[in-house]
């Protein structure tokens, strides 16, 4: 899972660059949407919305954006359905490429998508082309090397935790299936863990050694899909090296 938790790790960073810029708000609205539109408008009882809305406080998104977000989704205020897509792909060097959409317009959505993919060496596929590839996990990641490990793992293994492993980067990481993911939320909340990052995400079963160029052109079309206003989460089976992380973060 290496791979995967440096992709998560640059995303994360620029994550926080977006949420600088705001950039982030238009994304997290489309999430505040979704959960309310498929379980209601009260966070007590609905627990997708209460992360969405967690989720855009922590970027200090405006009180009257997630007020407007939820009243779109229960449809007090017009502005159209939101809809989650799941598009498939290839990068150069024939790395396999997830993307986790929020749209408000799939035919506008997928066109973009495609002009991505192509410019940038890749292609986008079809349904089912690379999705055998990933496993889909609720994932927890907590930093700093002291942290609680002996009761994050308790708590994990006691409320439906896979897996709980040291990345080469020294963060706790915790898998679930998507299924437990709740539970484990907020069995961790409950014991006043906080993971510094939790999502359902795609998790490469295995991940692929690509030359050095073929990283670095990876990694630029993997950088322009999350910057995408309708992408949510992208994820990869790029093996992404130290020392393509050195340069990336030196970028």
């Amino acid at each position: 899972m290496a791979g995967h938790s440096k992709w998560a790790n640059i995303q994360h960073r620029k994550g926080r660059v977006d949420a600088a810029r705001g950039k982030l708000w238009s994304k997290l609205s489309k999430a505040i949407i979704l959960a309310a539109q498929s379980g209601g408008g009260d966070p007590a009882a609905n627990f997708r919305l209460r992360k969405a809305i967690d989720d855009a406080k922590a970027v200090s998104m405006p009180k009257d954006n997630i007020t407007r977000a939820i009243k779109r989704g229960t449809g007090e205020l017009d502005g159209g359905r939101v809809e989650e897509v799941l598009y498939e792909g290839y990068g150069p060097g024939g790395v396999a490429i997830m993307c986790e959409i929020l749209t408000d317009n799939r035919n506008r959505t997928a066109p973009e998508l495609r002009s991505l993919f192509s410019k940038l060496g890749g292609e986008l596929g079809k349904t089912g082309c690379v999705s055998y590839l990933f496993d889909r996990k609720g994932l927890f990641v907590f930093e700093g090397e002291d942290v609680d490990e002996e009761r994050i793992t308790l708590v994990a293994l006691e409320n439906g935790g896979e897996d709980v492993e040291r990345t080469d980067d020294g963060k706790l990481q915790v898998t679930s299936s998507p299924d437990d993911y709740q539970q484990l939320a907020e069995a961790f909340e409950a014991a006043e863990l906080k993971p510094d990052y939790k999502e359902v995400t795609m998790i490469p079963q295995t991940t692929v050694d690509v030359d050095a160029d073929t990283g670095r052109k990876t990694l630029s079309l993997l950088e322009q899909l999350d910057d995408h206003d309708d992408v949510q989460n992208v994820s990869t089976n790029l093996n992404i090296t130290d020392d393509l992380l050195s340069e990336e973060s030196a970028s």
